[in-house]
């Protein structure tokens, strides 16, 4: 078989496996849309041992980046001089330049998957109502996005691996 034929059957099967999980016995768990980003990621960055821990780890820096900017975004109150929505960029504009910057640390190099980590976690808490709020942002449930994101991330880093690997039993 092919190497697009067998990439293309193992990605398929495996995101119906990753799509039964997500909605039926692992509801809750992760999401599947933030699980196929990180699954998308680990094959943009190489599909090799190098893509999967730069995906988990700067995925989740990512994460964690976005929860302290919302963190603070929690503290902006809605009379701040200027605005909130002034503040809001502010503090966005920081913790992006911050999220970047430690690109030098070799360990989370990959800005990519830090972005995408980012954007998942406020894609996340400003389209779900109720989730940008100090108590779900420090609380130790699944509702909390350093959590729930970051599972979602290393679960879709994992089936990006597993669909490199059956491709790769395909081909043969």
């Amino acid at each position: 078989m092919n190497n697009l034929t067998a990439l293309s059957l193992s990605i398929a099967g495996l995101a119906g496996v990753a799509t039964f999980l997500a909605v039926g016995p692992l509801s809750g768990l992760f999401f599947i849309w933030a699980a196929t980003i990180a699954w998308a990621a680990y094959f943009f960055l190489g599909a090799n041992q190098e893509a999967l821990k730069n995906t988990i780890v700067c995925g989740i820096f990512g994460v964690f980046m976005a929860w302290l900017a919302a963190i603070e975004l929690t503290n902006i109150p809605s009379t701040a001089m200027l605005g909130f929505a002034f503040w809001a960029a502010v503090t966005v504009t920081c913790s992006v330049l911050v999220m970047c910057l430690a690109a030098n640390i070799p360990a989370l190099a990959s800005i990519p998957a830090s972005v995408l980590g980012y954007s998942s976690t406020f894609a996340y808490l400003l389209q779900t109502p109720g989730k940008l709020t100090k108590d779900i942002l420090l609380s130790v449930s699944l509702d909390n996005p350093m959590i729930i994101i970051s599972i979602s991330i290393v679960v879709g880093t994992c089936f990006g691996q597993w669909s490199g690997q059956l491709s790769a039993k395909l081909t043969k």
